[in-house]
């Protein structure tokens, strides 16, 4: 198909000025949810209408807007928001406070030279020393969370110059090469093998089988250079390891000098009740790696901050062969990662969120009383799961959240599991409304599959 320029700069010109319109008509609306129906069918991903089951079999749904706890359709539906773009918005949606200092960043420059000293990053990186456990001190910032998992992974490397790395079974870090070669999930790894090789994969929770890894490799030659886990497994379906498990596991990296890696993109930044998840057991990690909400639900931003001990003559002497993304660290993303710091520090929303988690985990448990559906409620802190017998099950449940104006999604590593992610600033009442839906739809569900098996049954007498 040969480029149709003066077609593109009619659609890019179309697009503009709908953005920049205050009030769209019913007709651009109706006009806008076809044209994005048609361009994920012909130029993004044809599957993507398909997966989404969790939200609706009906693809007219188009997010437009949002603010505080919600986010609303072309059309000004309100849906209060339970998946947080799988953790972005601890903030809010659209938080006034992060909004002001991003929009003030943007009127004086977005991007940086490459060459010149750019304060924000340094300001960030010091701010982040001080708010992160142990001895932790230099940042390195980018864009992606697998991209900050990457950096976690050459640093390890490099740092020890030692050569395998070992993670978790059903363990989730992202889906570059580096990072996807380290989650444990057999359907993201398994189009992709040979994968990176020299990685090992331990079952999580269990300190035993990481230390007997260890000793097993070692044994036979090899020499690992770091351990990678999250302190809550979140793709996993919301998996909490025993109590201790990160104290055992800093333990027996330090015994066999090994770099302990905290993957901390989805359960940082207060999600789990703490700052950081591994605070909760008084545990530093060699590198931490942080993302998601970390831009304040504003921008996208993440990175890593390791000890100095890692900081190497390698990288001092080559500051470039960690790496050198183009847009990492950037002034515009870093100003809305420092506003998000300081509301986050400020308002000591982790402490909100310990306790508003505690309140809704107490309601979860009494509608789980009515349910045999609902075989199991896990979580802490803002960090919760729902599990359902099958998957189908999960996905009509969010269905019928959906259609009552609650978003939800499943967890990618176990389709059982629904996520619960609202945003930290969510009020009590709003928790009330949704523990509400939540027990009507499972209601409705349950009353459905009845039907449906005594139809089964009546169907097999005939």
């Amino acid at each position: 198909m040969a480029s149709d320029i003066k077609l593109a700069l009619e659609e890019a010109k179309k697009v503009c000025d709908l953005i920049l319109k205050d009030e769209l008509t019913r007709t651009e609306k109706d006009t806008m949810v076809a044209d994005s129906v048609r361009n994920f069918n012909d130029h993004v991903n044809p599957g993507w209408l398909k997966y989404r089951k969790s939200v609706s079999t009906d693809a007219t749904f188009v997010e437009w807007s949002d603010s505080g706890e919600s986010f609303y359709d072309l059309y000004g539906q309100e849906f209060i928001d339970c998946l947080g773009g799988f953790g972005i918005y601890t903030a809010g949606h659209r938080n006034p406070e992060i909004l002001e200092v991003v929009q003030k960043q943007l009127g004086r420059y977005a991007l940086h030279s490459q060459e010149l000293l750019d304060p924000l990053r340094g300001y960030l990186a010091n701010i982040l020393a001080l708010a992160t456990p142990g001895d932790l001190q230099y940042s390195f910032f980018c864009s992606s969370g697998a991209e900050a998992v990457e950096m976690a992974l050459k640093l390890a490397r490099l740092a020890s110059k030692k050569k395998y790395y070992i993670s978790t079974v059903n363990g989730f870090h992202g889906k570059t090469y580096g990072a996807v070669s380290v989650s444990g999930k057999y359907t993201y790894r398994q189009p992709y093998l040979p994968m990176i090789q020299a990685v090992a994969h331990v079952e999580f929770g269990n300190a035993q089988a990481l230390e007997t890894t260890i000793k097993n490799l070692n044994a036979v030659g090899e020499s690992v250079a770091a351990f990678i886990c999250e302190p809550i497994q979140g793709e996993a379906g919301i998996i909490i390891p025993p109590a201790g498990y990160l104290k055992q596991v800093r333990a027996i990296c330090d015994r066999y000098g090994v770099i302990m890696i905290a993957d901390e993109v989805q359960t940082g930044l207060g999600r789990t009740g703490y700052l950081w998840a591994c605070e909760a057991e008084d545990v530093a990690p060699d590198i931490l790696v942080f993302g998601k909400a970390f831009g304040g639900g504003i921008l996208p931003i993440t990175g890593i901050i390791a000890s100095p001990k890692l900081w190497t003559e390698d990288i001092v002497n080559n500051p470039w062969i960690l790496g050198s993304p183009t847009f990492g660290g950037n002034p515009l993303c870093c100003s809305a990662a420092i506003a998000s710091l300081r509301f986050l520090l400020e308002n000591d929303l982790p402490a909100q969120i310990r306790a508003k988690g505690a309140y809704l985990m107490g309601k979860l448990y009494t509608v789980q009383q009515k349910h045999e559906i609902l075989i199991d409620l896990r979580g802490r802190g803002f960090l919760i799961g729902l599990e359902f017998p099958e998957p189908f099950i999960g996905w009509s449940v969010s269905k019928g959240l959906f259609q009552r104006g609650v978003m939800t999604g499943g967890t990618l590593n176990n389709v059982k599991t629904l996520r619960i992610e609202p945003p930290g600033i969510i009020s009590y009442q709003t928790m009330d409304k949704i523990v509400a839906i939540l027990d009507e739809t499972l209601t409705e569900v349950e009353q459905s599959l009845r039907q449906a098996a005594a139809g089964k049954q009546c169907s097999t007498i005939q």
